[in-house]
């Protein structure tokens, strides 16, 4: 009897010691950049990490935020040249660098003043601006006028505006990603304003982290059609959808301006959906290959097979097509 009795708690004990942990899915959400984020992930026990991921935000603005006056950039670029810039400014930079060497210019954070200048937003119509005006901006716009030295920022042209807003975002994300890495999370969904970065997978529901493309909704609203799985990548979307005026002969024009002629240009591509390692360089990707519009972007992922990308755009006959490049999931 005493041995039957002990034979039942050792196979009480052994089903205790190999049962796996209870896992619970974390999830917070809040504002940051004008727009909101998320963060959800898998543990074994409940955390509340909002007020790490607020300071982080408060940090990254306190840094690179042109809606801040008293914030680093905002220094800059009213010209003070005695500004130290931190971390995440350097990393955002040299990142910027790269990404402008890479696409020949055509990514540019300081364009944002060209931007501004045009007025775009989601309604009325293009008026153009005089080409004087143009020209005087020009001067001004480029990030080869901009240079590094050590923690300070050198422009060559006094007027010269920096606005990381294209990768910031994204850069947000992997800076979150990182934190959770750094408190042993394994699997994790990041979201800010729509720039997305996964790892693992979603073990409450057995299956990998399920995002959505958005569609391009002229009118605002907000669907999605295309479905896939994020797998241990981030992904970004650029869209012309939102931010667009038209001529006096119907010609859309969305918010990207040539940054060699100062002019916006007309574009049947709607939308870019880019996956790779980072989420700072998806965003910076999807701005980019948004503004070169589709024929160049072929042939400039071409040369750079490790960026998957999903475009969305306009056909002659104004009807939606899609296109997958350098292995985008078809679903």
């Amino acid at each position: 009897m005493i041995r039957n009795f002990l034979f039942l708690l050792l196979v009480i004990c052994l089903f205790s010691c190999n049962k796996e942990p209870e896992q619970h899915l974390n999830y917070t959400n809040g504002n940051a950049f004008g727009t909101t984020f998320s963060v959800q992930f898998i543990d074994s026990k409940k955390i509340d990490l909002s007020k790490s991921y607020d300071s982080i935000v408060t940090v990254i603005n306190t840094s690179m935020s042109t809606y801040q006056n008293d914030s680093d950039i905002s220094k800059i670029n009213q010209g003070d040249a005695t500004v130290t810039i931190d971390d995440h400014f350097q990393t955002v930079f040299k990142a910027s660098k790269r990404i402008h060497k890479e696409t020949n210019g055509v990514f540019d954070p300081t364009v944002g003043v060209l931007v501004n200048a045009w007025d775009f937003g989601p309604e009325g119509k293009i008026v153009a601006l005089d080409s004087i005006k143009i020209d005087s901006l020009l001067v001004s716009v480029g990030l080869d006028k901009v240079t590094l030295q050590k923690d300070k920022v050198i422009k060559q042209h006094k007027n010269t505006f920096i606005d990381f807003n294209a990768l910031a975002k994204g850069y947000t994300v992997d800076v979150f990603a990182d934190f959770l890495e750094s408190k042993k999370i394994e699997n994790y969904l990041v979201e800010i304003g729509g720039e997305i970065r996964g790892k693992g997978s979603n073990l409450i529901k057995e299956q990998s982290w399920r995002i959505g493309v958005e569609d391009p909704n002229f009118d605002q609203t907000q669907s999605y059609s295309k479905v896939i799985y994020l797998e241990d990548q981030a992904m970004a979307t650029s869209g012309s959808y939102r931010k667009f005026k038209v001529d006096e002969h119907g010609n859309r024009y969305a918010h990207i301006i040539d940054t060699k002629t100062g002019y916006p240009h007309k574009s049947n591509l709607l939308s870019v959906s880019v996956l790779t390692e980072k989420c700072m360089d998806a965003d910076a990707y999807a701005t980019a290959l948004m503004s070169m519009g589709l024929e160049k972007s072929i042939a400039f992922l071409k040369t750079h097979p490790k960026l998957e990308v999903y475009f969305i755009y306009e056909d002659d006959h104004k009807e939606l097509k899609t296109l997958n490049l350098n292995g985008f999931p078809e679903n």
